[in-house]
């Protein structure tokens, strides 16, 4: 017995070992690449560091500071007003284009094909395209108004207006999302929506009784995913704006980057990292709690 008891657990030994051995690979990348950084940053987040000279230790002083900047504040600002414009439009719009491509209409997948295209050019081409859209002298958009006898408007170039702009490339590129809601709606039995039509139920009924439910999980995994990608949002604002007019479009992402690589202000911009990573915890907590009063999971 003993001998047995030996050999399994010298078996069971060398299976862990093996495990340990394939696995490495990954764990060293992730130490490597994402738990090393993270504590890094976390450190020099409480120094006063230029990249050029020795580190020195400030304590919560970047913290404070930023807490007193008006940019800085404004970069929040404006990173919310966008989230909360581009994180419910883009879904209702992806939604309503996952409906309109689940029908059984002709061209179902020339159409399907046109809507994602979007989601997949870069995002320094997409924002060169948009930048001729909106342009206040011969852009698309403003062709348009003249030739329909509208005064011409200065779109990204107005601080009022720079920020829906964005939103509507925003939503023009919600290609990918509306392929997850588009499986999701597939996912949906359709003896539930024949037992609705047998009751007297009409179209809205379907929707909101039925497939809204059945389809909630995938709605809230958007929300989460679309929150966080908004709050990182950069690329719009360091091509089309760079921040701008009067930081009208100056996210926090954008102003992250200028406090770390144009002012070398490291220590702060770690620091802006941090904030901005507790910020996106909470707003997840936030959705998980609010889930359950709306999210039904079949199971």
């Amino acid at each position: 017995m003993r001998k047995e008891h030996k050999k399994m657990s010298l078996a069971a030994r060398r299976r862990n070992v093996a495990g340990y051995l394939f696995i490495a690979p990954a764990l060293i990348g992730m130490s490597l690449f994402y738990v090393f950084p993270m504590l890094f940053s976390f450190g020099t987040s409480f120094t006063d560091w230029n990249l050029m000279t020795t580190p020195s230790f400030v304590g919560g002083d970047n913290y404070m500071e930023l807490m007193n900047d008006s940019v800085y504040l404004k970069s929040i600002r404006v990173t919310f007003y966008y989230t909360l414009l581009a994180v419910p439009l883009s879904n209702i719009y992806a939604l309503l284009m996952a409906m309109l491509l689940n029908a059984k209409i002709r061209g179902r997948s020339v159409v399907r094909t046109i809507f994602y295209v979007p989601s997949i050019v870069p995002a320094v081409a997409s924002a060169g395209v948009w930048m001729y859209i909106f342009n206040p002298y011969n852009g698309f958009l403003n062709q348009i108004f003249l030739q329909l006898g509208f005064d011409p408007k200065m779109w990204i170039y107005d601080s009022k207006q720079v920020i829906p702009c964005i939103v509507a490339m925003a939503i023009w590129a919600a290609g990918g999302t509306a392929v997850i809601y588009l499986a999701a709606l597939q996912g949906v039995p359709s003896e539930l929506h024949e037992a609705v039509a047998i009751d007297g139920g009409n179209g809205l009924h379907k929707f909101f009784y039925i497939t809204v439910p059945m389809i909630s999980p995938i709605i809230f995994y958007n929300l989460i995913m679309g929150v966080i990608n908004s709050m990182q949002v950069f690329t719009q604002g360091y091509i089309m704006t760079d921040g701008g007019p009067n930081n009208g479009s100056l996210f926090y992402v954008l102003l992250l980057y200028r406090r770390a690589f144009e002012q070398t202000k490291m220590g702060t911009a770690c620091a802006m990292a941090w904030i901005l990573f507790f910020i996106l915890g909470i707003l997840t907590l936030l959705n998980f709690a609010l889930s359950r009063k709306w999210v039904y999971y079949g199971g």
